[in-house]
């Protein structure tokens, strides 16, 4: 099995779960597609966890519900949209993200959008995710080691997504939840405030080398058991760094560009595809691709605003 997905679940149906030792993985909406998540909970003989909680959370029910301690991986409202079943549970964030997970004014800056989009964004996370802070939640840093009992579990920060965002592994079990490092067609996605592209590209090639058996994403791919099968889609999901490079020269091929002119071209998201983050998506991923052009000199700026291909 190198990549187990299931077929969409319907709300009456059991949601599909695969287990690993003391790590059970509920898979979310075609295998946690984008809203949905996958939801890892592992039940330690002292202390029950999940990593994250995503939609598919609010449907599992006492397995779930009775968990003590919130690993977030990352702050991002799909990874947030179980918080409120758990208001008894210690919640925990890498520290780079933890003041996203704390407020609302934190997450937004997080996000990258700006005061006038708060209020609609704020009732679209209300509307679709459950969303509510914690207040409560507290840091963690790489390297952090969580003793649940006969298994434990590890932090590995792995920025690029977000600034705090980290790869989870249960040990002795080798099952490592990678998160937002989702291996899904679509590509890495660096498009927010705290997300670096050079980040990313260390990440990536950190993430290969990773000790496990089983890799977990949180979106659509959902478990990987063959590190070959691993591996390949790893390198797929790499290269569509370079290829969106290359598909930005390609965008400049017939005259200099603003990056207004190029967002409207769009780089990551397909001609009117619209949501309330897209602009700033498209901008944001679009800045960051141009300063490795012109850092490689293949792009150059004409001091006005306007870049072209060298």
């Amino acid at each position: 099995m190198a990549n187990a997905q299931a077929q969409p679940p319907q709300m009456s149906e059991p949601i599909p779960r695969l287990d690993f030792g003391r790590v059970s993985v509920y898979l979310g909406h075609k295998s946690g597609k984008y809203p949905d998540g996958n939801q890892v909970v592992v039940r330690g003989s002292d202390t029950r966890a999940v990593f994250d909680t995503p939609l598919v959370a609010n449907r599992i029910g006492p397995e779930f519900d009775a968990a003590e301690l919130v690993l977030l991986g990352h702050a991002h409202e799909d990874h947030m949209a179980g918080l409120h079943r758990l208001p008894r549970a210690l919640v925990q964030a890498h520290e780079d993200d933890l003041e996203a997970v704390r407020s609302w004014p934190a997450l937004l800056r997080h996000y990258g959008l700006s005061r006038e989009l708060g209020d609609p964004m704020l009732a679209k996370l209300q509307r679709e995710f459950h969303y509510a802070p914690r207040p409560d939640a507290v840091g963690y840093r790489d390297g952090a080691l969580w003793e649940l009992g006969r298994t434990r579990v590890r932090a590995l920060h792995t920025p690029g997504h977000t600034a705090g965002h980290c790869v989870l592994l249960v040990e002795p079990e080798g099952v490592a939840f990678l998160g937002d490092i989702d291996l899904t067609s679509f590509g890495p996605y660096y498009a927010d405030a705290s997300s670096s592209l050079a980040a990313t590209r260390r990440t990536l090639a950190r993430v290969a080398e990773l000790p496990a058996q089983v890799w977990v994403t949180s979106h659509h791919r959902g478990v990987y058991t063959e590190r070959s099968a691993f591996l390949q889609a790893l390198t797929a999901y790499t290269a569509t760094i370079d290829e969106r490079g290359e598909r930005l020269l390609g965008m400049l091929a017939d005259g200099p560009k603003t990056i207004d002119e190029l967002a409207e071209i769009r780089l990551i998201y397909p001609p009117g595809y619209e949501d309330l983050w897209i602009e700033y998506a498209e901008r944001r991923t679009i800045e960051q691709h141009l300063d490795e052009l012109l850092a490689a000199g293949r792009v150059e700026a004409d001091g006005e605003g306007r870049f072209a291909r060298r």
